[in-house]
Order: structure tokens, then sequence, then C-alpha cells
């Protein structure tokens, strides 16, 4: 083997010493079960633990220390320079034991009586059972750029690699910074776009960290429409949209504990297109944000400005896309909740990680780890609930899945046991294994809030940027303006020469916009917009808009909705969007090694900023030190980058001219940028940039190229 290049990211070498990790991405673990020697016992960390662009961890060794420890009986060595000791350890200290100083408090409402505020830190103690961190993981560390493990030797290179050999033997090279490649299973894909039910949740994995041949466990809680993700594992966003459901979809998270099979996907979705909401505890989201601030480098109020963060609280309900969720702490390792929601009628309950064992809930009453009334509250969870979803596993961290099994037959036929392998699960037993995929969905009959249609209106305005601080009375307009339609796949919904009549807004299903020279098909999806250059020019429609899919869309009548924008920002963004908005803007960002991150509605925003302008002279055009009011992307020509007189590259069509990091801090630039021969641009005013920013906030770790300080 020597070298063996792991499917999801890594590598592992195979060495007298025995097996060597670099690198380790979320669920690898399930690579290296596989081989000979099975799970390494030493593994090397990357330059960086995080990859901004892929927004994933790629040092995550919790499970394989589990593996080694609990399965393997023997310690993890961590191979690491001595700087990377302290984040590393922060990390997983977080995940393993929870809060050095926990404080539970303030994660109740303030009229639940203080007998009822459980002391947490004695039940996280009954599962440590004083197991310390230097128990589980060794630290070996590289001196000047060497380490020595028996006789085989590692050395950083000048290229940054790691060189492995020993006395006999040349291993090779392995680049320190490690990559991360999406490897999961879809299922199958929806011919159509997918249209949520009322109330349901999806399966997203049905077994745990160590099973290889199924996904992690998590799941998608639909609720009026709207998707709620709970414990995201990685590559949910890459499965939404090979499964055919669009990520726009699902606005926020329900985050029910730090290990690292249930938050590993949590920040992935948060630097996505727009600022989704996050639902946990005070102490939960505390516990997130030092780990992922010693994963990433970057601080835990930066962190949190990436996303919405509601607290909530034991005792007090919290009403989500019309749903009222109550919430309780489970029994486990960590600090970990789970929660009942009921709509219209009928209930689900999520047990998160949770040790349901009676015996188990009397012998910590008997040690007096927990009060009567923790024991009462144990004793009366939820059973009544429609659909039960509650996870099974290895005690004392899980259930036992005969203790599940023991329940009442009518409670049985309505739980749902995730978190086990299939071939873990009772052949004959009344209770349902979870099964991954969209097609799978299970859902709960219910009829349809009063509200259902103004609700989703409404939420439009959350949806499309522009819309986001409209006042009241505009959003009482905006509902008496919008229809809706409906239209066959293939089926063509704009003809190209006809006049302009409506705004469209897509509610669901994809449009596609052919066009002459596109380098990249235009393809729209769930609240993307079209046809608003048509109404401002007051001119014949440019192309052709045909249905990619079926497709329902949200209408306004051309005249209302001029009336409607008539002096807003929206007015004023939608006619620079009319002036720039062709071909070439769009192979431009969708052909650019920057831009080609972005989503088509993000392109189609970048594209509203865009200003033309032609630079004949040579010169500099951005000084080093200076802070810019304008940044530019290249059309055609090539520019100088140079900082203190020393030249770091060249750029070409499709770079982007300054420090997206520096935009968004609103600091000076760092270098200085000159043409030597005419150059043609694009113009973007920086407080445009920084709207776009404030909008996408994930977009400020992908472009920026490394994460910013805060």
């Amino acid at each position: 083997m020597s070298i063996l290049e792991l499917p999801r990211g890594g590598y592992i070498v195979e060495t007298p010493a025995g097996y060597i990790q670099f690198g380790s991405p979320p669920e690898t673990i399930k690579d290296s079960m596989a081989l000979p020697e099975g799970v390494p016992q030493y593994f090397v960390l990357p330059d960086r633990f995080f990859n901004w662009v892929k927004g994933i961890s790629v040092a995550e060794v919790e499970f394989p220390i589990y593996y080694n420890f609990f399965i393997k009986k023997r310690k993890t060595y961590i191979l690491c320079h001595r700087e990377q000791l302290n984040p590393f350890a922060t990390i997983l200290k977080e995940a393993i034991f929870g809060p050095e100083n926990l404080d539970t408090s303030s994660d109740f409402a303030p009229w639940v009586p203080q007998e009822a505020i459980f002391q947490l830190k004695k039940e996280l103690d009954f599962f440590r059972g004083g197991l310390q961190l230097g128990q589980l993981v060794g630290f070996i560390f590289f001196e000047e750029g060497k380490l020595k493990l028996r006789d085989v030797e590692i050395e950083i290179t000048e290229n940054s690699t790691f060189h492995i050999y020993d006395s006999t033997t040349e291993y090779g090279e392995i680049p320190c910074s490690i990559e991360y490649n999406p490897t999961y299973d879809i299922g199958s894909r929806l011919p159509e776009p997918y249209k949520p039910p009322l109330f349901g949740m999806t399966c997203l994995g049905p077994s745990h960290g160590f099973d290889p041949k199924e996904n992690t466990s998590g799941f998608i809680l639909w609720l009026n429409r709207k998707g709620i993700m709970i414990d995201p594992p990685v590559n949910t966003t890459e499965w939404l949209i090979d499964s055919n459901v669009h990520p726009k979809l699902i606005d926020s998270i329900i985050l029910t504990h730090c290990h690292a099979d249930h938050d590993a996907g949590t920040l992935q979705k948060i630097l996505e297109e727009g600022k989704i909401t996050v639902y946990t505890t005070e102490t939960i989201m505390q516990s997130f944000l030092r780990k992922y601030s010693a994963l990433t480098g970057v601080t835990g109020e930066f962190l949190q400005q990436l996303f919405d963060f509601q607290p909530v609280r034991i005792g007090e309900p919290e009403y989500i896309h019309c749903g009222r969720f109550t919430f309780r702490y489970s029994l486990h390792s960590i600090p970990t909740m789970g929660f009942r929601v009921d709509f219209q009628g009928k209930s689900l309950v999520y047990s998160s990680d949770h040790n349901a064992d009676p015996e188990i809930h009397k012998q910590l009453y008997r040690e007096k780890r927990i009060s009567k009334k923790r024991l009462q509250e144990f004793s009366s969870f939820p059973w009544d609930a429609d659909i039960i979803y509650h996870e099974s596993g290895i005690a004392p961290l899980h259930t036992p899945v005969t203790c599940l099994n023991s329940l009442p037959d009518d409670i049985r036929k309505r739980t749902m046991v995730y978190h086990i392998a299939s071939k873990d699960f009772p052949a004959n037993t009344s209770l349902t294994l979870c099964r991954f995929g969209i097609e799978h969905t299970r859902t709960l009959e219910v009829e349809a809030p009063e509200v259902e249609k103004y609700y989703h209106i409404l939420g439009l305005l959350h949806h499309l940027d522009f819309f986001q601080n409209m006042p009241l009375s505009k959003a009482q307009e905006f509902i008496s303006m919008v229809q809706e339609a409906s239209y066959s796949k293939g089926e063509r919904i704009i003809e190209k020469g006809s006049r302009g009549d409506f705004f469209y807004i897509i509610k669901s299903g994809n449009i596609s916009v052919p066009g002459k020279n596109l380098e990249q098909r235009k393809i729209y999806g769930t609240y993307d917009y079209f046809g608003e250059v048509a109404l401002l020019n007051k001119q014949p429609r440019s192309a052709d808009v045909f249905a990619e899919t079926d497709v329902e869309l949200y209408t306004i009548e051309g005249e209302q909705f001029l009336s409607f924008i008539q002096g807003t920002e929206l007015e004023k963004t939608l006619k620079r969007l009319a002036r720039v908005r062709d071909a070439e803007t769009w192979n431009i960002l969708s052909s650019s090694s920057f831009f080609r991150v972005l989503t088509s509605s993000q392109k189609t925003l970048l594209e509203s900023f865009l200003v033309p302008r032609e630079i004949k002279k040579p010169g500099t055009i951005m000084h080093e030190g200076e802070q810019a009011a304008f940044n530019f992307i290249i059309r055609s020509g090539k520019v100088q980058v140079s900082r203190k007189g020393e030249i770091l590259g060249i750029l070409e069509k499709g770079d982007f001219i300054g420090d997206m990091a520096a935009i968004y801090r609103e600091e000076p630039e760092a270098c200085s940028y000159t043409n030597n021969a005419p150059v043609l641009l694009y113009g973007i005013q920086q407080e445009n940039i920084r709207f776009f920013l404030k909008n996408n906030p994930g977009l400020v770790m992908k472009l920026a190229g490394s994460f910013p300080e805060a």
C-alpha cells in the first residue's frame, strides 16, 4: 500500500510503526475500518484544521479516539506542532467532556422552580467516570520541522509537504494542506424538484459514526413546507442538490449537542447562501463556539456573526414555522437536548442522544446524581406523541435496542429508531428502523394552517436580499399583488421579443434561460427571480424562458410591480442589473476561479452592482495602504499585484482586484494593483460588496482565500 489516498480525503501511510494517517476529514474512519490494519493509532495534523471552501474540519479525530480507546483499548497519538496543542486540546475536551465550567441556569425559563433546575454536571461525571484526556490521547511534536516515530521520520519540506521515510524506504510526500472529497449515498434522485410536506421528517442518515455502510444520523424536519435541519451530517447540501431538493427550502438548524457526528455539518450549512437561524440552548451554543473557534482560528464572536442564534429555554415553548416546540435536556455525556413539536393537532418527538433505560435512571438516583424531579422527568418521556424518533446504541451512552423493544406494542409501532446499524436492529419487532433518503420521508397528515398562503408570500421578503428591510406597509401591499401560476416541464414561460407584463419569483421548480455565448447554462430555482429587465427598460423580452421542470411561480403584474418598487433600493438594484446583465457578466462570474463558488442568485445580485469601466493608460488602479471606494473584476487585460515593491502575481480575466477580508473589516488594502496596458473592468462600490457579504456571510471565508481575523 505505502501511501493510500482515502476516498473522503487524507492519506494513510503503511510503515513499520503502523498506519499513520495524514489529515482526517469527517467520517474517514469509515474508510480506514475496512483496511487490513483498521483504524490508525497515529494521526498527523494538517497545517490548517478547517477547510473554509468546503466548510468542514480536516482534523476530525474524535471518532478515531473513541474507537481506539473503547474498542482497541489503546491511546491515539496526535503528531503536530507545539503551537497546535492548545487549540486541538480545546477541541477534544469540548467534544469529549463538554464545557469545563458548566452553569445551565440560563437555559431554563425564569418561572422554572430552582429545585427543577438539575445539576447536569453530576450526570456528565457519571459517563466520564474520572476519565482524563491524557488517558485517551498522547501528543508527539515536530521539532524544527522534523519528527521521529520509532524508525520512521517525517520532515516538513520547503514546498509545504510531509516527507516520510526510514533507513530503508522512501514512502513519498504528502501535502500539508488536506482536501476533502464529499462521499455519500444519495438514494433515489427525484424526477422533479421536491415539494415539502406540511409536517414530516426526512432521514439524512440512520446509523452511527462507526458504521461504514450507512450514513451517519441526521434529519430534516419539515414544518409548514419549510425545512429545519437537525444535527446535519457533512455533505448534506451536496446530497440535497443531487436528490433534487433545493437547499433554500431549509432555513434553520436545531443543534442538539457538539459531538462530531451531530455538529460536523452545522458550520457547513452556515457557510452557504444567506443567513440561517440556529436553535439551541445557550450552554450548547457556547460549547459549539469554543470548539469551532479553536478549530477555525477565529473568535467565537466572529463565528456568531455568520448566523442568527435563537436561544431556546427549557420550560418555555419556542415557535418555529408555526410549530410549537418544547425542549428538554437528554441524558448523555455532554449537554444534549431533545424536543417535542406540536403542529396542527399532530406531534413528533426527537430524543437526540439519550439513554432511556429506566435501570440507569434508578442507578443515578441511588447515587444522588439526579433529583427525584429529574427521575420523574425521565420516566415521563413523551411516548404519547404521534411519532417518536428515538436513538439506540451501546450503553451507557445510548439506549439499548432491547430497552426500546420492551416498550408496549402501541408505542413501538409509533417509534422510529436511528443511530443504529441495520445489522444490530432486531429482526422481529414492531419498531421501525429509519430509512435514509428523500423518497422515505415520513409524513403526518395535517390540515394546512389558515394563514399558509400569506405565510409563504411573506417568506419571500426574507429570502430576497432587497426585500429584507421593507417596511410593514410595503409588506401588506406585497401580499395584495402576488398571484400564482404554474407551468409544466418544457413549457415556454416567456417568449423572446414579447412584451414584458410580469415580474416572476420562483416558488418551486427550476427555469432555464437559454442564450448565445453562455459558457454555463442559466438555471434558476426556488426564490430566484426573473423578468425585471423588460419591465424596467420598457423593451421586448430579450430571451426565452423555459420550465426546466414543473414550475410554480409567484407573479406580479408589471405596472403594479413598478409602482411598488418606485423610490426603493430595489428599484436602484434592478435598474443597475438591467443595464449590465448579459452573457459577458454571467460568463465572467461563472468561469472565474474566484467567483465560481457563487450560486445563481448570488451571481444575479452581484451582477446588479457591476459598473463597466475602461482604463486606457498604464498606472496604479489601487494603492497599498489606501481605503478604496471601488473594487474591480477584470473583464480583459492583466493586472500586477505587489506588496512593498515585491511582485506577488498577475491577475487576469475574472479575477477580483482587492482583498475581501479587508473590505469586510473596512480596512485599507494590503497590496497595490497596477496595469501596464489598457484593461477593461467592472467596478463595484465597497459599500455594495459589504452589503453582499452581510447577506451571504459565509462567502467572506470562501472568497477571502483564508479566514479573516476578527
